[in-house]
């Protein structure tokens, strides 16, 4: 899949077919899941993520820094990074009919930009029409929480992710699994809105999970629980809330 911006290579860019609306991110689907209803939740689970040879970041300056991207490092100004390859859009669309913009997150996915959700990952949204019509794309070679420039290292990508509906977990808001974490995600105008949202979807989780109570789970949260943002530039914040495995145990 392109990048974020439509490039194919770092000289190489995908004309708009239609310009009125080919304004967003380039994305694979949407797809049908069999069998999806409003109100499931779709399991997505992350396989594999492999991006090109190349990468960009680009500031809101017309600025730019060019990445070599080879053996799990990024090279630029002299310098070297660790990459961590995820999607930053996976998601299903609102159930207004309408024409919708792909760069907010919703409580139904889209353009989340977690950097925790790599290879062997798994994603749980809940579907918010009949069908799912799910959507990913936006491949980032690495990203800090924040995303604070607008973009991370936008690259190509080859991906494989497997699609299952769950009928035993009703959601909300979007979680995660993630190696040795569960992840809950917020998303609003305002940072504590968005914090409040996944605090109030970890609660749920750790009674879930744990055995606890509302209360019980709440005090938890507040010793064993961290509050990570996870980008701030896409319209809607978002704010995800991390339970570590070995952040709480039984005796």
């Amino acid at each position: 899949m392109p990048s974020a911006g439509w490039h194919l290579t770092a000289d190489e860019k995908l004309p708009p077919q239609r310009p009125e609306l080919d304004t967003g991110h380039p994305m694979s689907g949407p797809i049908a899941v069999s069998g999806a209803m409003t109100g499931q939740t779709l399991e997505v689970r992350i396989d594999s993520v492999d991006t090109g040879e190349w990468g960009a970041t680009w500031t809101p300056h017309d600025h730019a820094v060019h990445w070599e991207l080879a053996n799990g490092v990024g090279r630029a100004l002299g310098l070297e990074l660790e990459l961590a390859p995820f999607l930053g859009v996976l998601g299903m669309p609102p159930p207004e009919p309408g024409i919708h913009p792909t760069f907010p997150p919703r409580r139904w996915g889209g353009n989340i930009d977690c950097k925790e959700l790599v290879s062997g990952s798994v994603l749980y949204l809940p579907v918010p029409v009949d069908g799912a019509l799910f959507s990913a794309g936006d491949p980032h070679a690495a990203q800090g929480d924040g995303e604070v420039c607008g973009t991370a290292i936008e690259t190509t990508a080859e991906a494989q992710l497997t699609l299952e509906l769950r009928h035993d977990l009703p959601l909300d808001w979007p979680i995660a699994r993630v190696e040795g974490a569960w992840l809950t995600f917020g998303f609003d105008e305002h940072l504590g809105v968005a914090a409040k949202i996944a605090t109030d979807g970890m609660v749920e989780l750790m009674g879930r999970e744990l055995g606890l109570g509302e209360q019980d789970a709440l005090a938890l949260a507040s010793v064993g629980v961290d509050l990570r943002v996870t980008q701030v530039v896409n319209g809607q914040v978002g704010v995800h809330a991390v339970l570590r495995d070995d952040a709480i145990w039984s005796q």
